[in-house]
């Protein structure tokens, strides 16, 4: 009988704690091999398409926005994603299992869930989290794939109008759309999912500042 190939396991960049025991996890299963660790999350478009690693676990504190996962996932689609992050809420865990990700645990979740999460997402499965109450709750949460989409135009802070056009869709429809993201994810309004904005402060011209301070006080005639 023919032995079945190891699953490859690429690590992103985490702590040094969770890293010496995710490594540890890893090279004692003879099932699964290591093929890159220490991966910063800027680097992982270039190791993924290097590697090819059947799993890719990554620190969700690395993220810039939840929205990478999604495009990590459609960008390497033979590469299965589990995010451990410090102390997940639901609506981050169904928004990272709706944008591809095969599962969201706590970075304190015990070692052998981890790696029964690891061979799961390999063969292509989503671990659902206990704390959602199982598949049939956690998928009242997910965010649908038209959802994402609009979340993402969200995240661009696009119009409802732009958005409209974008996604040849109505700009009734994109309401409806944001009001169950915002439920969903746990916000009440857009303010509240992006934070508010940050207006770039003007550039000084510091020639013309300087020249206004240099300038000659006008001469008075002393009788």
């Amino acid at each position: 009988m023919q032995e079945q190939a190891p699953n490859t396991v690429l690590v992103g960049r985490f702590e040094d704690l969770i890293a010496r025991g995710l490594r540890g996890l890893i090279d004692d299963d003879l099932s699964l091999t290591l093929v890159a660790t220490d991966i910063a999350q800027e680097r992982l478009p270039v190791v993924l398409a290097v590697h090819r690693p059947s799993v890719a676990i990554l620190n969700f504190g690395s993220l810039q926005s939840p929205f990478e996962v999604r495009e990590l996932s459609v960008q390497h689609a033979s590469t299965h994603l589990v995010l451990l992050a410090n102390h997940p809420s639901n609506a981050e865990c169904a928004q990272l299992l709706a944008f591809g990700a095969s599962a969201c645990l706590a970075k304190a979740t015990q070692a052998r869930d981890i790696l029964n999460a690891i061979h799961l997402a390999s063969r292509g499965m989503q671990v659902i989290p206990r704390e959602t109450g199982g598949p049939a709750a956690a998928g009242s949460e997910l965010l649908t794939l038209r959802e994402s989409e609009v979340l993402a135009q969200l995240q661009r802070r696009r119009s409802n109008a732009q958005i409209a056009a974008d996604l040849h869709i109505g700009v009734e429809t994109v309401r409806t759309h944001a009001r169950n993201i915002y439920r969903k994810l746990g916000v009440a309004s857009r303010q509240d999912l992006l934070g508010p904005r940050v207006e770039p402060r003007p550039a000084i011209d510091r020639d013309s500042h300087a020249r206004r301070r240099l300038r000659p006080l006008p001469l008075t005639r002393v009788s």
